[in-house]
């Protein structure tokens, strides 16, 4: 799944934008979804704790990923 098809599913709010030189991806997943994520390779793999695993397609490899308080945030090495 692509960043589109992720925002569109759900109706969630995703943004794109660059800052400190960094190119960010962050979407909210809700404040009560209690969720994990990691990165392998160009993939964002999330996994909540209740619903379907979350396979997103990244634009690179060694992108960084976190979620805190139900936001989910994705970080490109390269400025994309």
């Amino acid at each position: 799944m692509n960043i589109e098809q992720f925002s569109r599913r759900d109706e969630r709010h995703v943004r794109e934008y660059e800052a400190d030189g960094a190119h960010r991806i962050v979407a909210d997943l809700g404040s009560d979804v209690a969720a994990n994520v990691e990165v392998v390779g160009d993939t964002a793999i999330v996994v909540p704790e209740e619903g379907d695993q979350i396979d997103l397609d990244l634009p690179e490899d060694g992108a960084k990923a976190f979620i805190k308080n139900g936001i989910l945030t994705i970080e490109l090495e390269d400025g994309r």
